[in-house]
């Protein structure tokens, strides 16, 4: 996955969303063909990263992230009586990163201490295969899409500028990966409906710490894997 290009890809991406979105003509039943839903988006990092590098960093100095939640938004195109297109979003939360490795850098803590923060973005376009019939209270679904995750608002707090010597400029490439899903829908009544998923998607960046000019990095795979508890309703 080549991730400096994740920008120039992203313009050939929305056709493809456009065309689940827009394009599908409406079921010719009588059965709603959108949705909308609303719940939890709970996120679970398994973040690897190379150590950090660059002048004055001592071996194993590396980081983590914090699981987060936040607010889970999706809108759902139904194209067949098998088949939707999902959007996804979630609230942009406040992302924490820990650092790892050496108790201290110098003679400032820094193994567990929260060293920088970030909100992220990360619309996902899903097409996604229904079990059973339209009829049934309970249907399973998976499905597989395109994820793209930007950063902004990113920021070294007091210790990671301590950590790192002086006040400190944070950037991070974003990413475009595979996503998947697996879950299940449940009518509640009518149009009312309840959804239980759990996705995994591949979020890489590289980030680059800026300290009066001198220049850390670190490559990050992120790994997150997100339970959703909702509901929607159809129309």
């Amino acid at each position: 996955m080549i991730l400096l290009n994740a920008r120039a890809l992203v313009p050939l991406l929305i056709p493809v969303a456009a065309s689940f979105f827009l394009a599908a003509p409406a079921p010719a039943d009588d059965i709603p063909g959108n949705s909308a839903r609303i719940g939890l988006y709970s996120v679970f990092y398994h973040v690897s990263a190379d150590d950090l590098s660059g002048p004055y960093v001592p071996p194993g100095a590396n980081i983590d992230a914090r699981n987060v939640q936040t607010l889970y938004l999706a809108y759902v195109r139904r194209l067949s009586p098998h088949f939707d297109a999902e959007l996804t979003l979630g609230y942009p939360p406040l992302q924490k990163t820990v650092g790892k490795g050496p108790a201290t850098l110098g003679s400032v803590p820094f193994d567990g201490q929260i060293i920088a923060t970030a909100r992220w973005i990360a619309p996902t376009v899903l097409l996604e295969y229904m079990f059973f019939s339209e009829t049934a209270k309970l249907r399973p679904y998976v499905g597989a899409g395109v994820n793209y995750t930007t950063f902004y608002d990113r920021n070294s707090t007091a210790q990671g500028n301590a950590a790192s010597g002086g006040p400190t400029k944070l950037s991070l490439t974003s990413s475009v990966g595979p996503a998947a899903t697996v879950g299940l829908a449940y009518n509640i009544h009518n149009n009312w409906n309840c959804y239980a998923s759990y996705s995994i998607s591949q979020v890489k960046t590289k980030l680059n710490a800026d300290t009066a000019g001198v220049i850390r990095t670190t490559h990050i795979s992120f790994g997150p894997q997100a339970l959703v508890l909702s509901v929607g309703y159809s129309f």
